[in-house]
């Protein structure tokens, strides 16, 4: 452990304790194989519900080592335009966050080893009710969460409370997170360190290696969970790269653009559009499998 994890008091009894296990043993199931992990994001929901559901219950056979499941929300302020457009059908077709919990449910009836986290922001979880989707989030065999617009000022609202869940919280860290800042943001942070690699919206910019290699070494030197790079990466040689250093590579934007492609002219899902995403997701985790070189 490095000097400055054993110099670091967890806020809360909770950052050091109890969780569903789930993420925790799946890097270290990577780690002892010698690779790195795959990360799949995808909306719930989109194009439509049935499409959805068999999409996102069929990555972890075709190769994603964790399934992030999108939750849609009609202000997705830190999305481009890639996820707003599948959130946006999605909403269009019905998806709401009993349904996209019913969709975890589904997955973790199919797995019971793969670890998912639902990715959003708050609103929809501040209507539905903390406490109420904290419940049935774990009901559903949910590991972890990643809430973009909850700053580590505002772990009461439901970072504790997700902890106290036994649900991991996982923190997004970007360039701009300075070496004053990163202790902050750390302090609660559990299962991995989310590294969004490019400044901006999603899937609007290419990922630079140098950069995201002296980031997640930095990131390295404060804390021992595990790292997972995403934005901007679209190819097998991309997540080879990046699993170089970081335990990790998350691709979300590239996987929702194959969704819109096997799209026909009226939005609805073609006969081909499930196995070509998986296809895809297929190519993505044999870059994770074999790394750069």
């Amino acid at each position: 452990m490095s000097a400055d994890v054993a110099n670091q008091e967890p806020a809360t009894a909770e950052a050091a304790g109890t969780d569903s296990g789930r993420i925790r043993a799946r890097f270290e199931q990577l780690k002892a194989d010698g690779r790195g992990g795959l990360v799949t994001f995808v909306t719930a929901g989109d194009p439509d519900f049935e499409t959805s559901k068999k999409l996102i219950c069929g990555l972890p056979a075709a190769g994603a080592d964790l399934v992030e499941i999108g939750m849609p929300f009609t202000d997705p302020m830190a999305d481009g335009p890639a996820i707003q457009a599948a959130g946006l059908r999605a909403l269009n077709a019905g998806q709401t966050l009993p349904k996209t919990l019913e969709i975890a449910t589904a997955l973790r009836a199919t797995d019971a080893d793969v670890p998912i986290v639902l990715m959003g922001y708050y609103n929809p979880i501040y209507s539905y009710g903390v406490e109420r989707f904290l419940a049935d989030a774990r009901a559903a065999g949910v590991d972890g969460l990643i809430i973009v617009d909850l700053p580590p000022e505002e772990d009461d609202e439901l970072c504790v409370p997700a902890m106290r869940a036994g649900l991991n919280f996982i923190r997004l860290a970007t360039p701009t997170t300075d070496e004053k800042r990163l202790p902050t943001v750390l302090r609660n942070t559990s299962g991995f360190v989310y590294y969004v690699s490019i400044l901006g919206i999603t899937g609007t910019k290419e990922i630079e290696d140098a950069p995201v290699r002296a980031a997640v070494d930095r990131l390295k030197r404060h804390t021992d969970l595990p790292i997972a790079v995403g934005f901007g990466i679209k190819t097998a040689d991309q997540v080879a790269a990046i699993c170089e250093s970081a335990e990790a590579a998350v691709v979300g934007s590239a996987i929702v653009k194959k969704i819109a492609d096997g799209l026909d002219p009226t939005g609805r899902a073609t006969p081909d559009l499930v196995d070509d995403v998986h296809a895809y997701v297929a190519e993505l985790a044999e870059g994770a499998r074999r790394k750069a070189g």
